[in-house]
């Protein structure tokens, strides 16, 4: 039928769907965390219908958690009680949502999922189509459990080779954003594939869906394959794959001369070779995000933290993704790693991420961070710096005290 977005529309409509149609489709599962909804509640209360089926809703705090101010307690409060009305069960505070769709299951091959939170492109890795959307988009899906969509064309991408030490995802993924901009997939979906991600792991590949947005994509899918289907203890995960597509276009990345990238201030798109911009010195370094909070980065990071101090002039704050990694990270040592290493751990979720707490930025500050947003303002005052890189790139740089190099890190 064509792309992996037009195989899954074709199947869940049950006739052949391409991209420019525009469909109504239902969906497997709603999301929302505590700063989207809010606003989901009230346009879903505004329609004066019944919730359209509590077991295929999820809300998360995350964001802000715990709550940090009386107004943010009594957004949480409002959540709970639309919960407890509704009997929405699936109301988790225990790590990033995007993190959690995956962990507990409701991300699967050939599915279909709405989020309000633009990253939900992450549970693409697995082989669905998954998009964020607003808020009020999120409350209409909460009483109809179906939405709109103008099936988008597909931009292919493929990592040839194989990545060379000291060399991530994230930095591919860098790479990509650069050579097509923040906007290069404006409502488009897309593909990525080649050798590079066939041997990556599910935490890798999670990373690469989740960036898709960051260049505009609507949606970031990976072929399920014997790593998906090892990944979800699954051998029966059903067959999807493309099917003499059509692209918009393809873009071919040789991931073995890759060296490690760089986000610049003010935006991801101002993305540089690592060695431009060496030795700045940093005043805090954040590990942690839906885009690197997982336990194969607690794992880089602990590997290069071991036996070793981080620098006194930069405060370094690790934030598990969600509890299970945490407690994972703790039963492998890795915790124990980063607090003997003098790095702050905190509790599981977005953390400094977006500026509300945990670590935020004085005007004047520079940070080195494995999120995925670096625009004036994202995580403190405007007047600070943000630059983004991979967990390596970070866990050198917290060492060192300034943005260094990891694979001069023995």
């Amino acid at each position: 039928m064509g792309t992996l977005t037009e195989e899954i529309f074709s199947r869940r409509l049950g006739r052949s769907i391409h991209a420019g149609d525009t469909v109504v489709a239902p969906v497997d599962f709603a999301m929302a965390h505590d700063v989207t909804t809010p606003l989901a509640i009230e346009a879903f209360r505004k329609m004066e219908m019944p919730l359209w089926d509590p077991d295929h809703v999820v809300l998360v705090f995350d964001h802000i958690l715990p709550a940090n101010t009386v107004a943010a307690a009594g957004l949480h409060k409002l959540i709970r009680e639309f919960a407890q009305e509704f009997g929405v069960t699936h109301l988790f505070q225990e790590g990033i949502c995007h993190l959690l769709m995956v962990e507990k299951g409701y991300a699967r091959p050939g599915g279909l999922i709405v989020g309000a939170d633009s990253h939900s492109t992450t549970y693409g890795a697995l082989g669905c189509f998954a998009a964020g959307m607003g808020s009020s988009d999120i409350g209409i899906v909460f009483a109809t459990g179906r939405t709109w969509f103008r099936i988008p064309e597909t931009i292919r991408i493929d990592l040839r080779g194989a990545l060379p030490p000291g060399v991530y995802p994230k930095d591919l993924a860098l790479k990509v954003i650069r050579q097509l901009g923040a906007e290069g997939a404006n409502y488009l979906a897309v593909e990525w594939g080649g050798e590079a991600v066939a041997a990556m792991s599910m935490d890798q590949r999670l990373t690469l869906a989740n960036l898709t947005v960051d260049f505009g994509g609507k949606a970031g899918l990976i072929e399920p394959d014997a790593v998906t289907r090892d990944f979800l203890g699954d051998t029966e995960t059903a067959d999807l794959h493309p099917h003499q597509p059509t692209y918009l276009s393809r873009l071919e990345i040789d991931a073995e001369t890759l060296e490690p990238q760089i986000a610049c201030p003010p935006a991801i798109d101002n993305v540089q070779d690592l060695s431009t911009v060496e030795g700045l010195e940093l005043d805090e370094v954040f590990i942690g995000s839906c885009a690197n909070g997982r336990l194969e980065d607690l794992a880089l990071v602990a590997g290069y933290f071991d036996g070793r101090q981080v620098h006194p002039r930069t405060r370094t704050m690790v934030v598990p993704g969600s509890k299970k990694i945490y407690m994972e990270a703790l039963q492998l040592g890795y915790v124990e790693t980063f607090m003997k290493a003098g790095a702050i751990v905190m509790n599981a979720g977005c953390g400094p991420c977006l500026g509300r707490q945990g670590g935020v930025l004085a005007s004047g500050e520079r940070a080195l961070s494995t999120s995925n947003r670096n625009y004036p303002g994202r995580m403190g005052s405007p007047d600070a710096e943000i630059y983004l890189a991979s967990p390596a790139v970070a866990a050198a740089s917290a060492l060192a005290g300034a943005i260094a190099d990891p694979r001069r890190v023995i």
